[in-house]
């Protein structure tokens, strides 16, 4: 049976949202009361910014960690915390804000890639255009966003994981690239069954706790399609552009062009297009076939009135011992030029 020390130990570590401190350093729990006969737990906070997306995000978490110790129902109110409190924490708060990369005085330039489905090699163009950005001497990071298909470590030659310092996460470096993704947190390739609050958490951890230090450039890997965590991306940006991937068959542009009108309607300017698997080319005889079709890339530049900003063909990278990774192209190897000319394109367009 659940007793009010219990939950006022329950709720204790509890971060406010807004404040970034626990509930016992501010002193949110202002009442706890528990009808025993009901089980029913019914509590009273005070938090720095009531009435969020935040909140409800807290709500259900204090719901669900209630209920695990034995409440059959909970009922949560919300006040906002005395101004003494505010003044003590929020100027910390605020400097935390605007340090991250999600504050205003941040400089880095967001480029999502997106794409309508899955298996057209969105994640290939995230890791090779970071990849090319870093040749071209940019400071460049990636967050693989997308939660439940993770491949950016593995598409890397990744095996090292993040570190922490202090209250930071540090992100993996590799090719002069810095990497985060949920498939350093996960063991074994296990599947992800969280659902949308815990991942909108973790994505919202990516951004204000990883030390990126100061990035010209930040890639985000995007789920397939316009789901709720592309939309969660989208929401929690304060501007970013996007690159939109296709293959050249009609169908999957038809399907792409969807994650590029959810781009526009979230005032997400569209930097380009680019079209994989464009074309087989025999190095036997030179003659190219278009396995995939033709056209696509091109009808959906059109219909979103943006630019196609390469082709590629499908190819293999070389088979190195040395710094070799799965997905990378080399920077000799002819789609690993192609992709220094992509990134070229979008250094002078953003």
């Amino acid at each position: 049976m659940l007793t009010d020390k219990k939950v006022e130990e329950i709720l204790k570590p509890f971060q406010d949202p807004y404040l970034h401190k626990s509930f016992e350093e501010t002193g949110a729990i202002e009442e706890i009361k528990i009808k025993e006969d009901k089980n029913h737990v019914s509590v009273k906070l005070a938090i720095g910014n009531p009435n969020s997306k935040e909140q409800m995000q807290l709500q259900q978490e204090i719901v669900a960690a209630l209920k695990k110790e034995g409440a059959a129902t909970v009922g949560l109110r919300f006040t906002k915390l005395p101004d003494e409190v505010m003044a003590k924490y929020e100027g910390e708060a605020k400097k935390q804000q605007e340090a991250s990369l999600l504050g205003g005085s941040s400089n880095t330039k967001f480029i999502a890639v997106a794409s309508g489905k899955g298996g057209v090699g969105k994640s290939t163009v995230t890791v090779n255009l970071a990849v090319a950005l870093a040749r071209l001497g940019k400071k460049v990071g990636v967050i693989d966003a997308d939660i439940y298909g993770f491949s950016v470590p593995d598409m890397m030659g990744i095996e090292n994981r993040p570190q922490v310092r202090g209250e930071k996460i540090i992100p993996v470096e590799r090719f002069g690239v810095q990497v985060i993704s949920m498939g350093f947190f996960v063991e074994d390739n296990s599947p992800i069954i969280w659902r949308g609050p815990m991942l909108g958490k973790m994505l919202t951890s990516f951004f204000k706790e990883v030390e990126w230090g100061e990035l010209d450039y930040l890639l985000l890997d995007l789920p397939p399609g316009t789901g709720d965590m592309a939309l969660d991306v989208h929401a929690m940006l304060p501007s970013s552009k996007e690159v939109i991937v296709t293959t050249p068959h009609p169908t999957a542009a038809f399907v792409a062009a969807r994650a590029g009108q959810m781009a526009l309607q979230t005032d997400h300017e569209i930097l380009g297009v680019v079209e994989n698997m464009s074309y087989f080319e025999s190095t036997l005889t030179g003659q190219k076939e278009y396995v995939f079709g033709q056209g696509g890339g091109d009808k959906l530049a059109e219909v979103l009135k943006t630019d196609l900003l390469g082709r590629l063909p499908l190819q293999q990278p070389y088979d190195e011992d040395d710094d070799f990774a799965p997905g990378v192209y080399q920077k000799d190897h002819p789609i690993g030029n192609i992709f220094l000319k992509i990134a070229d394109k979008v250094i002078k367009k953003y």
